[in-house]
């Protein structure tokens, strides 16, 4: 119950941080959903054994943290989701990857292990950019300019609706789980045995709510198409960032800055 309701508040959370007035706050919707889809596609573009390459990336989610005030704490609660699955397939690179790649003071370091190393530390940079980028602009402003980079309606509307309603079906399994606490006062959480249906009564509900949304949705007139009004494009000195932001970044990518500064050193 505790934890339903932590991601329940979580959610509404990150709404509220959102609504800042710090210099990243201020930024154009586009330019951070450009330089945002710019480091996780040059992140991800790492191979597997990289792992002082990523290191000079760190800097982008603490700067951005940072200047848009963003608490550390509801991020990685976030983040700690998401890690775990990386983590998972990691593992397997050690079992089946363990040649070993360096010595370091007398032990044996596998490929595997790098691989492992390299794969979290990707996933958490990325997801903490996506994080950070939720944290500093309303999600409908997200998917407007999604529809601008020519972005597929169907996935914005899934994404929009996904990340709209997932807060509403946490709120209807606390209510379900109030229920049944009601009914069985000396139980610690949800036997197995009832657990099989109480998911079955969650997923029917979720049918019906999303059934009344849709006919509701039909009613306002939705069409299938992602309706928005046009926002202003980006001031010539954003421009100028984010041509800025794209260089660096591919600079970064192509030079091992770490390598190159522990071989002055």
């Amino acid at each position: 119950m505790t934890m339903l309701s932590k991601a329940t508040y979580g959610f509404h959370n990150l709404e509220n941080i959102a609504e800042g007035e710090t210099i990243i706050h201020r930024l154009n919707p586009l330019t951070k959903t450009i330089t945002t889809f710019l480091y996780v596609v040059i992140v991800v573009s790492f191979d597997r054994y990289s792992i002082s390459g990523l290191l000079p990336f760190v800097f982008y989610p603490v700067v951005f943290m940072s200047l848009g005030e963003i608490p550390l704490k509801p991020l990685l609660s976030r983040l700690a989701i998401a890690l775990p699955f990386c983590i998972f397939a990691g593992v397997a690179n050690i079992i089946f990857d363990q040649d070993t790649m360096l010595t370091l003071m007398g032990f044996n370091i596998s490929f595997g292990l790098v691989s492992l190393v390299s794969i979290t530390l990707k996933a958490g940079l990325t997801v903490m950019a996506v994080l950070i980028l939720i944290a500093t602009t309303k999600m409908p402003a997200i998917s407007r300019q999604l529809i601008r980079l020519k972005v597929p309606t169907i996935f914005v509307l899934l994404i929009s609706m996904i990340y709209r309603y997932i807060s509403v079906a946490l709120e209807e399994t606390i209510n379900m789980y109030i229920a049944y606490s009601l009914r069985s006062p000396h139980n610690k959480g949800i036997k197995i045995k009832d657990m099989g249906s109480f998911v079955g009564q969650l997923l029917l509900r979720s049918f019906d709510r999303g059934e009344r949304v849709y006919f509701a949705m039909k009613c306002r007139g939705f069409s299938g198409d992602y309706k928005y009004v046009p926002t202003p494009k980006p001031p010539a000195l954003e421009l100028i960032y984010i041509i800025s932001f794209a260089a660096a970044a591919i600079i970064l990518r192509i030079v091992n800055v770490s390598d190159l500064i522990g071989g002055i050193i």
